[in-house]
């Protein structure tokens, strides 16, 4: 939300610097992110003055241009060669001297420095209005008033405004605070308790009068629960223009781009007290007007020429003949003010805040209007705001009040009593603050204090502050008000210490996050929404299992994820498309999956790897990622976290081109492969991804908090090595379950390192080269007892194997 300053003084009479203000705002609770300056003409003009031209006569080298003498008020008149047809002496001129800089239409800026033109010196620029900003003409240079003086800033002349534009960035539970008026209350609520005595100054609209009842239109609200208060009134022989220019300014500082003098009254109005408005062509009015709900499936074309299908429970504003206007939030075609419009009806409403929501999203539309309407506006000013509208349009546009101010409120909408315990303040708050103290934050906030007791204070809270229903609320208006920083320090900190049998969680994923860290992967974080077409790309998930949103931003964003592969593979694909294509990448996250029996969440890691181990150099040639490096990295979660007695088996999930499964009893712990080549198609990933799922839910079953320790061995382990030639089916993984089984006490480490198959082998067979250390803890192993063990290996590889030496 942008604030104007100079706007916001216009409410507050405050001489304060915009840094002050910005910081008192922050500690309020509208935290101001960032502080503009603003210009109504860029630059400023600064440089410019008023110029008289004491001679002109015609360039001798060139015949389009004419030089001139320019006296700029300092007693030295400047030669400037200028290139205007209307240039001629006596003329009261813009001049940019020499070192100012000036913009071109795009924003681009360029200095004028002294030159020469054809042989003629120049020292300066006599500009036109679109070279200064001030419009877009470019016929010919600007001639100014014959009164002026030389060398007065033409900045004065024009009344250039500078600003100060507060970006805030609004929470949404601060519906009250989406305006000027709002934005002004929270100040004088925050420079009370600093100690400034200030008064909220509201515009008047005492001169709002009737000045003749010619142009009745009736008002019928069908359903007063979606629209509990609707107003209007007639404003007759306006004329549509563009605004004055400081209607025009006011609208530029905070973002928004002029239309005409009614349209950029109720956008002005909007911004400066939060009430949405919106103006109706009355010719373009058949018969009266209707508040209601139409049938599903009815046409409705809108402002921005979109074609719409309405909801039976979407609110319009209609006519005898159909639909004018999506109630809250956007305008219709065909209703809308046009330059020729001469009659308006002026609309100003409350409408329910889940209805304008609701409707809001399902056509994926977000205004300004719908943006106030579907947080909670003030109910209370409905009427005032139109009043304050119907002035300004009077003001720019003319015309005359020509109808009654319709003003349909069945049930006002109170204001709401809440209970103020002075104990649980002081208890939640940390310190007690005096009676006084709460009485007059309260009142600088409009709420009421109603009775006053010992135990506390009853309270009345006004409609707008839709974010004030509980006792809790009011203890936070009080904190953020008196100040956070305001808060004495506690000299005792409590802390409770919990005695689990099992590691937590968090404790896991950090463990575990840390390793990953180090082995150079970077931790993600995906949305869990994403596109419910990614079930069609695997058998694995179904759509019927799908949890999908009932108001989702778009349809890519519509259904909470079954899988964690695809969202990795969206942020594969973006990383490749940026041209960073080696990627390690780890998340921890969630699935959602909707059964007959209810809905299930399930936690997960998942891992992914692409393109290259490391980066190219001249050292190393270039070595893809590979599968076998991958089971390395999985396998070494599991031993960090002494997860053990795992079964592996052929991944059965078609998300695979090949991978395995690892379990424990009959439950999956991890799944890991390479991911099919028809799924990284899809999101255009031309290179291998190697991907991870582990059952997180499972990992933590089998974590325990269990710490195992052993003594450093004193004695030397021995290596010995076979060359196994083995059935070509055969896979390491039996050759290493047989080897733990036959020694267990004495044996350390297995490993494979070479594998060969081809010439001078049996067809069918391959060859396995193993090691296996040995050691005792408690002794040197003797020759006998090596042999023993190698022999017995041997026997029982041959026996289940048919494993032979080679």
């Amino acid at each position: 939300m942008k604030i104007s300053y100079n706007w916001l003084k216009q409410f507050i009479k405050i001489d304060w610097k915009s840094d002050e203000t910005a910081a008192l705002l922050t500690d309020l609770g509208l935290e101001v992110e960032v502080v503009e300056k603003y210009q109504s003409v860029k630059g400023g003009l600064e440089g410019i003055v008023v110029g008289h031209v004491l001679t002109c006569v015609q360039h001798p080298n060139a015949d389009r241009l004419k030089v001139t003498t320019v006296d700029l008020g300092d007693g030295t008149p400047v030669q400037i060669v200028c290139g205007a047809s209307n240039v001629a002496a006596g003329q009261k001129v813009p001049v940019a001297t020499i070192g100012t800089t000036l913009y071109d239409k795009e924003g681009n800026s360029f200095v004028i420095k002294k030159g020469k033109i054809r042989d003629e010196e120049s020292h300066g620029m006599i500009c036109a209005e679109d070279e200064l900003g001030l419009g877009t003409s470019h016929e010919g240079i600007m001639v100014l008033e014959a009164s002026l003086k030389p060398g007065t800033s033409v900045a004065k002349v024009f009344k250039i405004e500078n600003d100060e534009i507060f970006e805030i960035g609004l929470t949404p539970n601060r519906a009250d605070a989406m305006s000027h008026l709002g934005t002004a209350r929270d100040l004088r609520a925050g420079l009370i308790q600093s100690g400034v005595s200030v008064e909220l100054i509201t515009p008047s609209v005492s001169n709002f009068r009737i000045d003749k009842r010619t142009l009745k239109i009736d008002v019928k609200v069908d359903n007063n629960k979606l629209a509990p208060r609707y107003c209007g009134v007639t404003i007759s022989g306006i004329k549509v223009k563009p605004s004055p220019e400081w209607l025009q300014n006011r609208l530029k500082s905070i973002g928004l781009n002029p239309k005409n003098n009614i349209v950029d009254v109720t956008n002005y109005v909007l911004h400066e007290l939060g009430q949405p408005l919106h103006a109706f062509d009355a010719a373009k009015i058949n018969g009266k007007i209707v508040v209601k709900t139409l049938a599903a499936g009815t046409k409705f074309t809108t402002l921005d020429d979109v074609e719409r299908t309405l909801h039976e429970e979407d609110l319009m504003i209609c006519d005898d003949k159909g639909p004018m206007c999506i109630a809250g939030v956007f305008g219709g075609k065909n209703s809308g003010v046009t330059e020729h419009t001469t009659n308006i009806f002026l609309e100003s409403a409350y409408f329910n805040p889940v209805s304008v929501r609701k409707t809001a999203k399902r056509h994926t539309l977000s205004t300004d209007a719908s943006f106030r309407f579907e947080r909670g506006i003030d109910p209370t000013i409905t009427e005032y705001a139109l009043k304050r509208a119907a002035l300004l349009i009077q003001e720019v546009a003319g015309g005359e009040i020509t109808s009654d101010v319709i003003d349909i409120y069945p049930k006002k909408i109170e204001d709401f009593p809440v209970f103020l315990n002075f104990a649980k303040t002081a208890k939640l708050i940390g310190q007690e603050l005096s009676k006084e103290i709460i009485k007059k934050i309260l009142a600088s906030l409009d709420i009421k204090v109603n009775s006053v007791t010992d135990a506390g204070l009853g309270l009345t809270i006004p409609a707008y502050r839709v974010d004030v229903q509980r006792e809790i609320d009011v203890i936070e208006e009080i904190l953020r008000v008196y100040g956070y920083n305001n808060i004495n320090f506690t000299k005792k900190l409590n802390a409770t210490v919990s005695n689990s049998a099992r590691t937590e969680d968090y404790k896991v994923q950090n463990i575990v996050g840390n390793q990953l860290n180090s082995l150079g992967f970077h931790e993600m974080m995906a949305n869990s929404l994403t596109s419910p077409e990614y079930v069609a790309l695997t058998e694995m998930l179904q759509e019927e299992h799908n949890v999908t949103m009932l108001n989702p931003l778009s349809n890519d964003l519509s259904t909470m994820r079954q899988s964690m592969l695809f969202s990795g593979l969206e942020a594969i694909s973006y990383n490749i498309n940026r041209r960073n294509s080696d990627l390690k990448l780890f998340e921890f996250g969630k699935s959602y999956h909707k059964y007959e029996s209810g809905y299930e969440e399930l936690k997960h890691l998942t891992l992914f790897l692409s393109g290259n181990r490391n980066a190219e150099n001249w050292t190393n040639s270039l070595k893809p990622m590979d599968f076998f490096l991958f089971k390395g990295y999985v396998d070494s979660i599991l031993s960090r976290l002494g997860i053990e007695k795992i079964k592996v088996e052929p991944v059965k999930s078609d998300v695979f081109a090949e991978g395995v499964a690892m379990l424990v009893g009959e439950e999956t712990l991890v799944e890991f492969g390479t991911v099919k080549k028809s799924i990284l198609k899809h999101f255009d990933i031309k290179q291998e991804v190697l991907y991870a799922d582990f059952n997180w839910n499972l990992v933590l079953k089998l974590v325990s908090n269990k710490i195992k320790f052993a003594d450093i061995p004193k004695y030397p382990e021995v290596r010995r090595d076979l060359a196994l030639l083995v059935d070509e089916n055969v896979a390491f993984d039996a050759v290493y379950k047989i080897a733990r089984q036959t020694e267990k006490s004495l044996l350390k480490n297995i490993l494979l390192f070479d594998v060969y198959t081809g010439n001078n082998l049996p067809e069918g067979k391959k060859s396995y080269a193993v090691s296996f250390t040995l050691q005792d803890t408690s002794k040197t192993l003797t020759d006998e007892q090596i042999d023993k063990v190698m022999n017995k290996l041997q026997k029982n590889l041959t026996a289940e194997l048919g494993a032979t030496l080679r």
